[in-house]
């Protein structure tokens, strides 16, 4: 067992983190800088495309965080004090007159000359309905400072953040009713094959059903990117050439299957003939064979044709990719130690993503590993992380990325 967890030699293998910074400096080589201006409930998922800077306090005026009364400290004595008003949240308060107190509650204004509020839990309402308090107060008890949240001009959201619902909800707060954001990433999605069919159809000798693409135009809508379904390419170069020659106003044509260096490999072959292809044989599995180019200038990502492969793949390099060129700065998924529920005794020159879940505390995998079998994600709640040249016993520390940080 490799004790050290550290990655190891990948000989011809372009490692992980080198392919994916490249494609990061392709991303940013690239921005969109192009924004459109949104009501505030039509910007999930979207890209913020300029700091969102407070026009206000939050809280605009101290509020009490409790149900109960507003007093000044130096006015109680131990003895009743007498309720000179009421002060429901949404309403502006008179001036607390000295020697008194006032029924307040949550988020209502504390009135001018008041510096405590005790929770009613505290207070006793007596027969002539003044008010004795059974605790000691302290100054500032139970109020909500004006500005505790935001001031003017403070920095609430930089540029590039992904908005979902918290964000929405905090510009909300600060009374914006749109927000502007990046417009959306046009994507096309093609897949490569003569064997391929569409679902629905009737399967003939040596098809399959095209899954990937599915797969991928439902991802990508969940990334907030607009999507270009391509079809299916068949296996014949005028063909393909023609096809790709039609997407000319989109960001990015995204691939599954069939680029490489071999002579029935088409779309390649159209890639090295009117762009450029570099085929990056990266140190991962599933997913060895991820290729990048251009076709007339326009970025294309051709992932692996195996459905586990093409998940790994576009989850770890074609999404962050996806998100940088949207001014995501932010765009690794979490990723934390868990111990191994299983046994791997054969290191690989690979970094493995294994297809797994967390039971009781443990990652287990699914019994089935194929880069073939969609099943195994489908049971997974994640991808557990094997770094090259490690073996593992159980209860080995081993790196979990949930599913949930990648898919949307």
């Amino acid at each position: 067992m490799n004790p050290a967890g550290k990655p190891g030699k990948t000989g011809s293998l372009m490692a992980v983190e080198v392919a994916l910074a490249r494609l990061l400096e392709m991303a940013d080589a690239s921005r969109i800088h192009e924004h459109e201006r949104l009501p505030l409930a039509q910007v999930q998922g979207r890209v913020l495309a300029a700091d969102l800077l407070s026009t206000l306090d939050l809280p605009p005026w101290p509020n009490s965080a409790m149900d109960g009364y507003a007093l000044r400290v130096a006015d109680w004595t131990g003895e009743p004090l007498p309720v000179s008003q009421k002060i429901f949240a949404g309403q502006a308060p008179e001036p607390l007159k000295p020697g008194t107190c006032a029924r307040i509650f949550t988020g209502a204004p504390v009135p001018a000359g008041a510096d405590c509020v005790e929770m009613q839990e505290n207070a006793e309402v007596q027969a002539d309905e003044r008010v004795r308090f059974t605790e000691t107060m302290t100054l500032g008890q139970n109020i909500r400072p004006q500005g505790q949240e935001t001031t003017v001009g403070e920095l609430i959201l930089p540029a590039g953040t992904r908005l979902g619902p918290i964000e929405q909800g905090l510009a909300a707060s600060l009374g914006c009713a749109e927000l502007d954001v990046v417009r959306k990433v046009r994507v096309a999605v093609l897949s490569t094959g003569d064997e391929l069919i569409e679902p629905g159809q009737a399967l003939g000798p040596g098809q399959i059903y095209n899954s990937n693409r599915v797969l991928l135009c439902s991802w990508l809508q969940r990334l907030g990117c607009e999507v270009i379904d391509a079809g299916i390419l068949p296996d014949e170069l005028a063909t393909t050439r023609a096809r790709l020659g039609e997407l000319k106003d989109v960001d990015l044509i995204l691939s599954t299957g069939g680029v490489s260096v071999g002579e029935a490999d088409f779309l390649g072959i159209a890639l090295r003939e009117e762009g450029e292809l570099t085929l990056w044989k990266l140190a991962i599995k599933p997913g060895k064979p991820l290729t990048v180019g251009h076709f007339r200038g326009v970025p294309v990502i051709g992932l692996p044709g195996n459905p586990a492969s093409t998940l790994v793949t576009f989850a770890l390099l074609a999404r962050p990719y996806l998100l940088r060129r949207q001014g995501v700065k932010e765009i690794e998924p979490l990723k934390f130690q868990v111990p191994a529920g299983f046994v791997w005794p054969k290191a690989g020159n690979r970094r493995e993503y294994l297809r797994g879940r967390l039971e009781n505390g443990r990652a287990i995998i699914y019994k089935n590993q194929s880069s073939g079998v969609l099943r195994s994600a489908a049971w997974a709640d994640g991808l557990v992380e094997v770094l090259e040249d490690r073996t593992l016993i159980e209860g080995d520390c081993v790196s979990f990325i949930p599913l949930s940080e990648v898919l949307g």
